[in-house]
């Protein structure tokens, strides 16, 4: 599973709803974004499920998952 899909998250920091464009990949991930709106660092898991579904997690580089 491929592609590109769009999500709103959260930020961890300010608040703020961002809207962010994720590369999905056939295997689980984490990589760093900054905010667009505070410029500080989320760290993004992106899980797949078996039924292929993908949940994306974000947190703040200080808490712990």
């Amino acid at each position: 599973m491929n592609g590109l899909i769009e999500k709103n998250v959260s930020c961890p920091y300010c608040g703020e709803t961002i809207n962010v464009i994720i590369e999905v990949l056939d295997e689980n991930q984490e990589y760093i974004e900054d905010c667009q709106v505070c410029c500080r660092p989320i760290i993004f898991q992106i899980q797949i499920e078996f039924d292929e579904s993908v949940n994306v997690y974000v947190r703040s580089e200080n808490e712990s998952f």
